[in-house]
């Protein structure tokens, strides 16, 4: 919801509308992601680990909301939460010839002083926003509303950042990568804007990826040279007049592999069906069927049309010279001329509700000869035909948290537990755009309960309206949301981010930027119409919006087993088509066209070209490594347990705890079942509480609660730091973690302790449910992201710890939960029996103190305030306080390892692999071993495997193959010494594969360059180093903290590390070259289609193949 889209930018699991085509490579191990940038604040995951909700506290019989434990969050972070007069005045007090301040504001929630100006000359907004934030951040957004599906503004968006009038080198983008300390880099596009964000700490950094971005996206090279237009987006190829024509395009791939997933196409065909009118209706981020039809003149003419500074809105946030800021843009905007016509004209039209009688369409989605045949199902609303107050935006927002906020939430918890299918679909509201939708369904339903879905969806929202909701719903989801909004923890995104795309939600739409970010006074205008009405209040907006709503269209995807070749037959049948349309001189100047591109994405940038990019120095950067608080108190006032301390400056009020149990006792034939397990703790209810109470009580005195299992690699006492090692040693935890305001930590250890000991294990029927949610999950996850399986597989061949992944979260762990769910469903006392030994297990009367540990993050006041809390926590553990004393598993071999070796090679043998799903593109990897046990990583290898990520591999397997991401990982911390490279939505198999193979002697020659150019290799460092120095939320510190202890890093070793990188030379890039030439036992993973690995086999690629969807 609008007013609460600041927070929205953290990771969620659910499947959500595809609202945002990301050109994301920003700072990623394992490569570029087309992500989904929501604007909304309300799902259930839109923090990461909230799997409890979080509400009011006060008695099941008050008629008043309670004082929330929400609003016991400190407001020492923040401002006054009402802004004065003078407050006002002070508001950033910049004038500037250039430009005339329109409005002053203070967001007083969140400390930021706002002034918004207009560029006199051209009409373009800027919003300033000023406080003491040194994660600066600076975007620029246009509204950019297709009326095709040719992918325009999508391609458009990658074009502009390849080259500009400033900035000649082909890829400054690249070059910002490779060279930056930049906390984010990236541009997203929605269906009806484009956002181009950048993010540093460093002012000089900051100002030097300002200047290449708005270069590029007002003076791009793309609009004058042919070659980007059909790089980024599309264009044929062929080399040689027998070979067949084909198409390629880093867009055009990317897109391919969009629509090989089942669910994007769901969601993209529901967007369309309840938008029938207007922009909505088509694919901003490209049709692949579509995109051809794109000409470089229409591609010019959209540019021309909408990148015009009169439709900007250009955005900074931090603690950077408020001055300096628009006397930069001024150096821009000044160029221009006013454009009256260009706000009208990206005007997006409200779609008005046509639709008077609920719809049903059904579309094919593409599955493998193995998959079983079953459908998919979404019912879908269009809310509001015009603009919701702040007030009703909240309204809206609880709404859809009461309805599907949580698992037990009541028409998810009905969905889920109808047997109808296997997951859910949509998830609720999306109010990223002009207008909000709901959108609620299943997958894996059998063909014969289609309609019995669209039924129970309907049915339980009638049954709500007609029994409303309980004090305690409200107070859970009312508070969940407050604690969100009021603690403002926006993970690993930077706070400016999260705060532009929240403005952009009016702010796009020509109303006031800081209206939806306010969220005081409607929240106690809401709270004070629960006060008045009850559950009416969400009664009334249920029944206008949803149940009397016929603006709906349920839509379908039933599976085909022939539509995946029947596409690739429709592209084969046009583009032979095309071919003979084509004379022998059309032939020829495709084929001309094919070497002159590849010969110019093959070229190196001119000396004078690469001379334009602004770059660090290695002086700008800070040598030290920033080290935060830890104190260690082992066996606690003789309690057994260590507890871990992080006294930062500041936590608002708010205490992160983390609380680890081992889980080395568990049976290695039962460890598959440990992330069921860690759901089952949250999920199934304990002690006497229902699933429903439990997470009511979570959510009463709690920011949230979940648990998860901690599997961490460590190194023996004699071996090195840094050392390869046999990867015998683990820790391994169970971890439940939470958050609570001070007041409220005594609730919180007392839920852990009641989780940890009394969850309800016995639930047969939840237990399946988890399971085939789970399996759901996989089978979309390896369609979307196979590199990452790939990679996975990869690790398992030559270590225990990837092994071990690959079992518990891998391709291999699909098999095992499709075991689980047979053995669940026909024999469910040997299932519970096993749960049963996993709890008896890690708590082991003898042992399970000495393998406890309490991690707590907070500030002075938190840490005083708690501590009768943690004494009592302490005392109530299960266990001997003085039992027998935990292996010592950093010198000891951990039980799972001696299994895990024995399985490795049958489970994961060291051969090279195929897995077959229904795709229109492949994810390929290849790695091995780069270092032999006892040979010690120098820190330098994170310079040169940086330096390939966006350097050769970008150039070769993106620029020139076409995919959308190439690049490898390698861990000089990880001690196993494996190296990996892997490809995203790749068109190509076998030719990446030789891609994959020439890199080291691509390496050997970079290296040789480098020896005589020491601002290259100065660039590599800048890069590596800005890599190590993220900005952290409170709670990201303590845990960073925690990690370095536990694997018994010293700060010299730290320090030693980051010197390394400093100091690399050109020769370590010869060195790691000649072990990349020399990769011992090197192997494939690929996951792609049947037709994929035909062809490549015929090259000469072969794989053993195994069919997986």
């Amino acid at each position: 919801m609008a007013i609460l889209a600041c927070i929205a930018i953290a990771t969620r699991r659910g499947g959500r509308h595809m609202t945002a085509a990301a050109f994301c490579v920003a700072k990623s191990s394992t490569g570029p992601t087309t992500s989904t940038t929501s604007t909304r604040a309300f799902s259930r995951n839109s923090l990461p680990f909230l799997a409890g909700s979080t509400c009011f506290g006060g008695s099941s019989n008050s008629k008043v909301l309670a004082t929330s434990a929400a609003s016991l969050i400190s407001s020492s972070a923040l401002m006054s939460t009402t802004a004065t007069q003078e407050d006002v005045e002070k508001v950033a007090a910049v004038e500037h010839p250039s430009y005339e301040i329109i409005s002053k504001d203070v967001v007083t929630e969140y400390g930021a002083y706002c002034t918004m100006y207009r560029h006199k000359k051209t009409g373009a907004e800027i919003l300033s926003v000023h406080n003491d934030d040194d994660n600066k951040v600076f975007g620029i957004t246009f509204r950019t509303p297709p009326t095709d599906s040719t992918g325009v503004p999508h391609i458009l968006e990658h074009s502009v950042l390849c080259g500009s009038r400033k900035y000649r080198t082909k890829e400054p983008f690249v070059q910002l990568l490779q060279g930056s300390l930049q906390t984010f880099l990236n541009a997203f596009t929605y269906p009806d804007r484009t956002c181009y964000v950048l993010a540093s700490q460093n002012e000089k950094d900051f100002k030097n990826l300002i200047n290449v971005y708005t270069d590029a996206v007002f003076h791009p090279r793309a609009t004058s040279d042919p070659a980007v237009h059909a790089q980024e987006g599309w264009h044929l190829e062929l080399e040689d007049k027998e070979q067949p024509l084909t198409y390629k395009g880093v867009v055009y791939n990317e897109m391919k592999g969009v629509y090989s997933s089942p669910d994007s196409r769901l969601y993209r065909q529901s967007q369309r069906s309840i938008f029938p009118s207007n922009t909505y209706s088509v694919d901003s981020g490209g049709d692949p069927k579509v995109i051809p039809n794109l000409s470089f003149e229409d591609f010019k003419q959209f540019h021309a049309k909408f990148y015009h500074p009169a439709n900007s809105r250009i955005f900074f946030w931090g603690d950077d010279d408020v001055k300096q800021r628009l006397d930069l843009m001024d150096e821009y905007l000044c160029e221009f001329d006013a454009s009256p016509e260009s706000k009208p004209a990206s005007v997006v039209e409200w779609q008005k509700k046509t639709i008077t009688e609920p719809k049903w369409e059904t579309h094919p989605y593409p599955v493998g000869d193995d998959q079983p045949e079953t459908n998919m199902v979404m019912v879908n609303w269009l809310l509001n035909e015009r603009p919701f107050t702040p007030t009703e935006d909240l309204i809206v927002g609880v709404l859809d948290h009461l309805l599907m906020g949580n698992g037990q939430s009541v028409l998810y918890k009905t969905l889920m537990e109808s047997g109808l299918g296997s997951a859910i679909t949509g998830g609720g509201l999306s109010d990223e755009l002009l207008q909000a939708t709901f959108s609620v369904g299943l997958k894996g339903v059998q063909a014969e309960n289609t309609k019995a879905v669209e039924e129970l969806v309907i049915k339980t929202l009638e049954k709500v309206l007609q029994e409303g909701f309980s004090e305690e719903e409200i107070a859970s989801s009312m508070n969940t949301i407050e604690f969100r909004l009021r603690e403002f923890n926006t993970g690993s995104y930077p706070k400016g981010l999260s705060f532009m795309l929240g403005a952009m939600a009016k702010w796009i739409y020509d109303g006031k930027p800081t209206d939806a970010l306010k969220f005081e006074e409607p929240l106690v205008e809401l709270k004070a119409m629960i006060a008045e009405n009850g559950d009416a209040v969400f009664k009334d907006f249920l029944k206008e919006y949803l149940v009397n709503n016929l603006h709906r269209v349920t839509v379908e995807l039933a599976p085909s087993k022939s539509l995946e070749s029947e596409e690739l037959k429709e592209e084969q049948d046009r583009l032979e088509a095309i071919k003979s349309s084509l004379s022998d001189e059309e032939l020829d100047d495709v084929i001309k066209k094919t070497v002159e591109l590849k010969a110019l994405q093959a070229s190196e940038d001119a000396p004078e070209d690469r001379a334009t990019i602004p770059s660090l120095e290695l002086a700008d950067l800070k040598r030290e490594v920033t080290e935060f608080p830890i104190e260690v108190s082992e066996n606690e006032n003789d309690s057994g347990v260590t507890v871990v301390r992080h006294e930062l400056a500041s936590t608002s009020g708010i205490a992160y705890v983390n609380f680890a149990v081992d889980t080395s006792g568990v049976d290695y034939n039962d460890i598959a079942l440990l992330p069921i397990f860690t759901r089952i703790m949250t999920e199934t209810g304990a002690g006497e509480y229902t699933d429903v109470q439990l997470s009511q009580r979570i959510g009463t005195h709690t920011g949230g609660v979940g648990a998860s299992l901690m599997k961490t690699s460590v190194t023996p006492d004699s071996v090195p730091s840094y050392a390869i090692y046999e990867g015998n040693n683990m820790i391994t935890k169970l971890s439940i973690r939470g958050k609570a305001t001070s007041e409220k930590t005594g609730e919180l250890f007392s839920i852990f302790k009641l989780i940890l000991t009394e969850a309800n294990i016995d639930s047969n029927k939840k237990v399946i449910e988890m399971l085939k949610e789970t399996k759901s999950r996989i089978e979309s996850s390896i369609q979307g992201s196979g590199h990452s399986y790939a990679n996975n597989r990869i690790k398992a061949r030559y270590s225990v710890g990837g092994f071990l992944d690959e079992k518990m979260g891998g391709i291999t762990y699909l098999k095992t939960v499709n075991e689980l769910i047979k053995q669940a469903e026909t024999d469910w006392d040997l299932v519970l029996k096993r749960l049963e030994n996993i709890r008896s297990a890690i708590l082991n009367n003898a042992t399970c103190r000495s393998g406890m540990i309490l991690d707590i993050t907070g500030d002075k006041a938190v840490m005083d305030a708690i501590k009768p809390s943690v004494d009592e926590f302490l005392k109530s553990l299960p266990g001997d306080a003085v039992g027998e004393k935990l292996q010592d598993y950093y010198n000891t071999e951990h039980p799972w390892a001696t299994k895990a070796k024995e399985e490795m090679a049958t489970i994961a043998p060291l051969k090279d692999e195929g897995f077959v799903v229904p795709t229109q593109v492949s994810y390929v990897g290849k790695g091995g071993l780069l270092f032999e046990e006892g040979e010690k990583v120098h820190g330098s290898t994170a310079v040169v495997s940086r330096f390939l990520r966006t350097g050769y591999l970008w150039d070769h397997v993106r620029v020139i193959g076409g995919a959308y991401g190439g690049f490898c990982t390698f861990n000089p911390m990880g001690g196993d010494g494996i190296f990996t490279f892997l490809s995203y939505r790749d068109p190509n198999l076998d030719k990446t594969i030789d891609v994959y193979d020439a890199t080291a002697d691509a390496l050997l020659k970079a290296a040789e360059e480098l020896e005589d150019d020491p601002e290259a290799l100065a660039t590599a460092i800048i890069g590596a180093v800005g890599d190590l120095d993220g900005a952290l939320s409170p709670d990201q510190k303590g845990s960073k903290s925690f990690n370095r202890w536990l694997l018994r890093q010293t700060p010299e070793e730290r320090q030693q590390f980051r010197d390394e990188i400093l100091n690399t030379k050109a020769s370590n890039f010869k060195d790691f070259a000649m072990r990349l030439k020399n990769m011992k036992k090197s192997s494939v993973a690929v996951v792609s289609s049947k037709a994929a690995f035909e062809s490549a086999a015929k090259a000469g690629k072969v794989m053993e193949l195994k069919q997986v969807l």
